[in-house]
């Protein structure tokens, strides 16, 4: 029993030593990240590449699309590209890791009306000719406006969804449609399916969603209005127009700003972006800016990204006040904008200089840190990337190329 009291109280001895008996506050550790039990790293080199602030531009690779392809567009993960190709009729999906094209959807071609933009006159043409695309419901479904048809399709991505809208419009249901052949250069196998026309204004071009893909809304060029369609995958044939907007000119580039329920629209035929009310989905808006603006990006800190076509400049402006930030000046005619996964980088293809153009996005500047040559008109372009390096994918209209100009991530 003497033993047993003896080390009683040695244990509460030792109970009395903890933290809690301490009236010395514990010291605060150093914010560090401990790599081991022997290693503290400091703060600086915990960075990943993910939060690159330099690009190392390393070379490219030039690939073989189709006469004059119009737009590029990756899925989510960055596995498949999707080329647009206007006068080839055509939509080419291409394996980014081989740069192999795993199918060719071609459009079965109809006599329409085209549009000359050198004498600014009606021309015979085909109805089937590939805009702009949507990627929607986590990539089951691709949009393209067809320029000559008035309209926009969307075309399954699964093969089983094809054989059931095919069949739907195979049986009697009276609606414009399209047939679409799909080639598959790797087994010369061929399948056919119908897709419906989602009748929308003339000359559609840019397509943009909401997150929730329940929404697109298309810009259509001759008729000077947006058309807002509503998508419901369960019912055939899946979408319809819901409203439609008239804006003061030739419309083009679309930012959907869910965040603030509300989209830009670049008037291009003009010098202003018009405003829209994603919930009533009305003009609410007009916003002055330089003249014709051409595409348009949102970030995710309050800010547009502009380019402006004729005037050969990109510009950032404050989403909030309309009031323009920032501009830098490129060479002549630049196209689409594409902002890096981190939005401190900004690629711009300039079409009659035959140039892509890329910006680091600073506080209050754009700074150029490359201009890298691209015969044949460069178009359209889209940015695949790892932690390690940076793809963007150019698409030229005259020559039918595809150029991927290839970069290296760093950390200063």
């Amino acid at each position: 029993m003497h033993f047993l009291f003896i080390a009683l109280l040695i244990l509460i001895s030792f109970a009395g030593c903890g933290p809690a008996a301490s009236s010395k506050p514990p010291e605060r550790l150093p914010k560090v990240l401990i790599a081991s039990a022997d290693t503290i790293v400091p703060p600086d080199s915990i960075r990943t590449k993910t939060e690159y602030d330099f690009l190392l531009y390393t070379g490219l690779e030039k690939l073989n699309a189709a006469p004059g392809t119009k737009s590029v567009l990756f899925n989510k993960d960055g596995s498949l590209l999707y080329a647009m190709n206007l006068e080839g009729m055509s939509i080419y999906e291409f394996d980014r890791a081989s740069r192999k094209i795993q199918r060719e959807f071609r459009f079965k071609p109809t006599k329409g009306e085209g549009w000359d933009y050198e004498t600014d006159k009606p021309i015979p043409s085909f109805e089937e000719k590939p805009v702009e695309a949507c990627l929607s419901h986590n990539d089951r479904f691709l949009w393209v406006s067809l320029h000559n048809a008035g309209g926009v399709v969307m075309i399954p991505l699964d093969s089983s969804e094809q054989k059931h809208d095919d069949s739907l419009l195979l049986s009697g249901r009276n609606m414009p449609n399209k047939r679409i052949r799909v080639h598959y250069p790797e087994n010369s196998s061929k399948d056919s399916f119908l897709v419906p026309l989602i009748k929308t204004g003339k000359t559609p071009k840019v397509i943009s969603r909401t997150n929730d893909s329940r929404h697109l809304l298309v810009s259509n060029w001759h008729t000077y209005n947006v058309s807002v369609i509503r998508v419901d995958t369960a019912i055939f044939p899946h979408a319809e127009v819901i409203s439609t907007i008239p804006v003061s000119s030739i419309p083009r580039g679309i930012a959907v700003e869910d965040g603030q329920n509300r989209s830009f629209v670049a008037i291009m035929g003009g010098a202003s972006l018009a405003v829209i009310n994603n919930s009533v989905w009305m003009k609410e808006k007009v916003i002055p800016v330089a003249s014709n603006p051409r595409h348009i990006l949102t970030d995710t800190s309050g800010h547009l990204y502009v380019s402006y076509n004729k005037l050969g400049k990109i510009a950032c402006i404050d989403t909030e006040t309309g009031k323009t930030l920032f501009t830098a000046k490129t060479k002549p005619q630049p196209r689409t904008l594409m902002l890096s996964k981190n939005q401190r980088f900004i690629f711009v293809t300039c079409y009659s200089s035959d140039t892509v153009e890329v910006y680091r996005i600073d506080e209050n500047k754009f700074t150029r840190i490359a201009s890298l040559p691209c015969s044949g008109h460069p178009v359209g372009v889209d940015i695949y990337e790892d932690d390690d390096k940076l793809e963007a994918w150019v698409c030229s209209y005259v020559n039918g190329t595809i150029t991927v100009f290839k970069f290296n991530k760093s950390i200063k």
